[in-house]
């Protein structure tokens, strides 16, 4: 039996309920985090939850109790024990009007659990025409309005890939769908900078401090030429791209890839929650 956190309590999966007229169901107005658990363990639960209310205040929701955010994550992860799992919360307006306009009954909160599998040390990607607007109202927020992201991901998985990359309105390197990228450019890792619209990624943060990646303004034609290229996610950890469209990287995962691969792995088992 699958038990959910619903608005303060524990219910069986099949009677949790949220309203018809909640505003992230309608207009999608709310924020989320995806947090990986290892052995009923959450992994950097506080900057995820440094992140859920940076995205609830930019949305101009009220900012979540931590401590209750942290008490249902704790019930759910307890109530599920899994190896590996991925614990979703998600925050939302509430029950409001059928239409933009908020109520006032006040947000809602979920903490769901499923159980997640390792992902392959490499995958395909595929490059899409859609841009990410830099400049957009919820540019650097995680929302829940993730039709943009859905309609992408069938693309890239209508041709063999498990992720597709955006580029922004100025034609620069962004982000995935769900993934934050690196790109190795004689021998050096290079990520765009979160003034190119991408999501500030706790495992992308991670992975730049550890391997002393650069923040660079990146075209997005450095796909092209690149020598390794590889992604980053709260589950893919950092996961080497084998192919990009048509273009096939041999022997991926690549030197530097197999790196900071190795470093992530250390030093997130040293310190499941930095």
């Amino acid at each position: 039996m699958t038990l959910i956190w619903v608005d303060g309590k524990l219910c069986d999966a099949d009677e949790a309920r949220v309203s018809v007229f909640d505003h992230g169901l309608t207009v999608g107005d709310g924020v989320f985090e995806t947090v990986k658990t290892v052995q009923g363990r959450p992994f950097a639960l506080t900057r995820h939850l440094d992140r859920l209310a940076r995205s609830a205040r930019g949305l101009g929701l009220p900012e979540p109790d931590p401590d209750e955010v942290r008490r249902a994550c704790a019930a759910v992860v307890e109530a599920n024990p899994v190896p590996l799992g991925r614990l979703r919360i998600t925050y939302t307006g509430g029950v409001s009007p059928l239409g933009s306009d908020r109520g006032t009954a006040g947000p809602t909160l979920v903490a769901a659990l499923g159980e997640a599998v390792r992902r392959p040390d490499s995958t395909a990607v595929i490059t899409v025409p859609w841009t990410r607007n830099e400049r957009g109202a919820l540019t650097g927020l995680k929302t829940t309005s993730y039709a943009e992201n859905v309609v992408a991901l069938a693309r890239a998985h209508d041709g063999g890939a498990s992720e597709a990359l955006f580029g922004n309105t100025a034609g620069r390197l962004c982000e995935g769908t769900g993934s934050n990228v690196f790109v190795v450019l004689d021998g050096e890792v290079h990520t765009p900078p979160l003034s190119s619209g991408c999501l500030a990624g706790v495992t992308r943060a991670l992975v730049t401090e550890w391997t002393g990646a650069e923040e660079t303004d990146l075209p997005l034609d450095v796909l092209i030429r690149a020598e390794e290229i590889f992604l980053t996610s709260t589950l893919r950890d950092v996961q080497a791209v084998h192919r990009v469209d048509g273009r096939v990287l041999p022997g991926a995962p690549g030197p530097v890839t197999t790196k900071a691969m190795r470093v992530f792995a250390e030093r997130s088992a040293a310190d499941i929650d930095p």
